[in-house]
């Protein structure tokens, strides 16, 4: 009698082992929760390409990974939240490269001023061999790089005039962004510049503390500048992109599946987002003249003189950067901008 006891008792744990098999893993599989910083506005560019990238990455991984977003820096600045991801309390965050430049030193060839005249140039350098190499560098920082998503080109906003020569900067407090090489551009442009995060810098341009600064025309209007500067000045003065990255104590934890649905999702954001981010761009400038910001487009021949002024920051900096590295990333440039 114990015997066939037994003998069933085997026979339905048997049965039941074969039935659990054939579940599908996500009923097995621990949901992993994540959360993912965005310094700016649920509705800027940066935001929007964070929402997309959550729905995609919940879509990929048949929901085992869940992606919450935090917006307006609700967690923290960008250099807060990167080192949280290092530590692991924090699973994702997209700051500009530029946060990047005091633990790799390579990312700074990125922020040269006056690097890229198109987007296309960008493109170019950031999909391509030299963007790969610097990805590669982030898992020894307890980073993963996912992929380039677009700021966009970095226009002047300042209080007291428009930005038209170069002779305009002097005597400016003005913005720089928390990187050595910005801070010297803007020196070398003829202003004093005072290093901020994003989210302090709409304080400080209301109470004076600085005269203006520099982002991207869409940011300008995200985080509602016009309502504390009269004058937009489109100078392109810098490129910025974007970086997804993961936490790489919270990356490999994931199943090598989980890890490529990331990636995917974070490639096929990319395309959206920058597009995303022209269009926001394109719109912002005409938006912010409406709502009664004076809006100059810069003269080449003005540009040029800047540039012309900056080259010394080139100079010295190219050294630290890696002549080497600046050297292929101008080649690459100039390979575009000659097929044009």
């Amino acid at each position: 009698m114990m015997a066939t006891i037994q003998k069933r008792t085997f026979l339905a744990l048997a049965l039941g082992l074969a039935a659990a098999a054939s579940l599908p893993a996500t009923v097995w599989a621990q949901t992993m929760n994540a959360k993912f910083s965005v310094t700016l506005p649920e509705k800027s560019h940066q935001g929007q390409g964070a929402a997309r990238f959550a729905e995609l990455v919940g879509q990929k991984t048949g929901g085992r990974v869940q992606i919450k977003v935090y917006y307006n820096a609700a967690l923290g600045n960008d250099v807060q939240v990167t080192s949280a991801l290092q530590g692991g309390t924090v699973e994702f965050v997209v700051p500009q490269t530029s946060t990047l430049t005091g633990m790799i030193k390579d990312f700074e060839v990125l922020d040269y001023p006056f690097l890229f005249d198109s987007e296309k140039e960008a493109e170019a350098v950031l999909d391509g061999a030299i963007g790969k190499r610097l990805l590669d560098k982030l898992p020894a920082k307890g980073l993963v790089g996912l992929a380039y998503w677009e700021n966009g080109f970095f226009n002047a906003t300042t209080s007291k005039h428009p930005i038209a020569r170069v002779e305009d900067f002097a005597g400016l407090k003005f913005r720089a962004i928390q990187a050595p090489i910005s801070l010297e551009s803007i020196k070398a442009l003829g202003a004093n510049p005072v290093p901020l995060p994003v989210p302090e810098v709409y304080a400080a341009l209301e109470t004076r503390t600085i005269d203006g600064q520099a982002t991207p025309t869409a940011v300008i209007a995200a985080l509602k500048f016009n309502e504390v500067q009269k004058y937009l000045s489109v100078i392109r003065l810098s490129y910025g992109a974007f970086l997804p990255l993961a936490s790489k104590k919270f990356w490999d934890k994931l199943s090598p599946e989980d890890q490529k649905a990331i990636q995917d999702a974070a490639l096929e954001t990319r395309a959206w987002q920058r597009q995303v981010a022209r269009d926001a761009a394109r719109n912002a400038q005409v938006d912010l003249a409406k709502k009664g910001m004076q809006v100059n487009e810069v003269a080449p021949a003005e540009i040029a003189r800047m540039r012309e002024r900056v080259k010394p920051v080139w100079d010295r900096f190219a050294p630290g950067t890696g002549a080497e590295l600046v050297k292929e990333v101008v080649a690459e440039v100039d390979k575009v901008r000659h097929a044009r």
